[in-house]
């Protein structure tokens, strides 16, 4: 049996180059270049048809490594929490006070890009902060 390699995950959002560009911002990712034959990504955008245009946005890990990021329209709103959520990875061996402080320097990066601060979660050995995207997803800085 083969093994996956590689897979993406896929947001579902009301503005998929604007919720691309913060997770770019988060998770340090890029955007990939255009398709061939486009110089860049408006020239590609102005090619499409009206009701295709800013229909879809991707962000990659610059390494290779992590997964593919893919960010499509729908046209509903976020009606619930999410069932699968990205933790962002930053303390990651800590313990204690220096987790903590690790996880609240992310937090304070994170906030002024627009993601909002839920709670802090620290039993005075693990810690974790449960955050919302600038679309009100749900991701964990942990």
């Amino acid at each position: 049996m083969m093994s996956i390699k590689k897979f993406q995950v896929t947001f579902d959002c009301a503005e998929p180059e604007r919720l691309a560009r913060f997770w770019c911002e988060v998770l340090g990712y890029v955007v990939p270049p255009p398709p061939e034959g486009f110089a860049t990504w408006d020239d590609f955008k102005r090619s499409q048809p009206p009701e295709e245009q800013d229909a879809w946005f991707a962000c990659v890990d610059p390494s290779g490594v992590g997964p593919r990021l893919y960010f499509q329209r729908v046209p509903e709103g976020k009606a619930a929490k999410n069932r699968v959520h990205l933790d962002v990875r930053v303390g990651t061996g800590l313990v204690g006070e220096e987790r903590l402080a690790a996880l609240e320097a992310e937090c304070a990066r994170l906030v002024p890009l627009g993601a909002v601060h839920v709670r802090t979660l620290y039993d005075g050995n693990d810690a974790c902060i449960p955050m919302l995207d600038i679309e009100g997803n749900e991701f964990c800085i942990d």
